[in-house]
């Protein structure tokens, strides 16, 4: 995806990291992220350049590739202000096991560590660093709506991410979240994991969409889209086509089209 920012020098300059299956699968994310930045006060830049965070083959035990990427993402996103991240698992490797890469070259080490300190998941950016009191959804209406949470587990328990998307959606109209049975627990999909063990995996994602289904809600609302991906894909193969599946950055910018509560 690419986008020409409007320059405003007093604005904060952000890095939009955006995430391989993003651009790949749901592009349309990337431009719900930009229209929140942006709405935020923020400057976006999305270098053309970029790609893989790393996490794919360093969790498969090729840290030369984690490695390669990883001087990839400094050299593309040392000069910006902050970086922006809409995923937690993206984030959690540029944020957590980058540096760690460079046990022998302190010095790019230091650099990733600094840069690190500056990159953020996007609903965690939104909430603690631009401390955003409104989003774009809540100038265009929408019906009265009940959604369900799923926390992806990099997000989670790399990043501290949880607090900080329920804020958020709590910004919007007309907006009722309720919580599913175990919204901590994993999808089932886990990168590599789901290729390598497909049986626990579906068995993990079953589990999953059980406890969506029991909210009654019309929509699972994530911020990871490989367990978008896998949710979504479980609830088609069982025959569920009602219950939509959303990045909260599409929620936040008002780009979902939201199912109306039943009457």
């Amino acid at each position: 995806m690419t986008h020409i920012p409007s320059v405003t020098p007093e604005k904060r300059r952000v890095g939009l990291f955006v995430t391989c299956l993003i651009d790949a699968m749901r592009p349309s994310i990337g431009f719900s992220v930009i229209e929140l930045l942006e709405s935020a006060g923020c400057e976006v830049v999305v270098p053309a350049n970029q790609t893989c965070c790393g996490q794919p083959g360093f969790n498969s035990g090729d840290h030369a590739a984690g490695v390669t990427l990883a001087r990839k993402f400094l050299d593309e996103f040392e000069s910006f202000d902050y970086v922006v991240v809409p995923s937690g698992s993206c984030g959690g490797m540029l944020k957590t096991h980058s540096p760690e890469l460079f046990p022998t070259e302190p010095a790019i080490a230091e650099r990733l560590r600094a840069l690190a300190a500056r990159t953020y998941e996007l609903t965690d950016f939104l909430a603690t660093v631009m401390q955003v009191n409104t989003v774009p959804a809540c100038a265009n209406p929408q019906p009265k709506t009940t959604v369900t949470y799923h926390d992806s587990c990099s997000g989670l328990r790399e990043l501290g991410v949880q607090a900080q998307p329920r804020g958020l959606l709590a910004l919007v109209p007309e907006l009722t979240l309720t919580e599913m049975k175990d919204c901590r627990a994993c999808c089932g999909f886990g990168g590599t994991f789901s290729v390598k063990y497909g049986n626990i995996s579906s068995a993990i994602v079953d589990e999953k969409i059980a406890n969506i289904q029991a909210t009654g809600a019309q929509a699972v609302v994530l911020g990871d889209v490989g367990c978008m991906l896998n949710i979504e894909g479980r609830l088609r193969r069982v025959g569920d086509n009602k219950t939509q599946v959303l990045h909260i950055a599409e929620v936040l910018a008002g780009q979902a089209q939201l199912s109306s509560i039943k009457a």
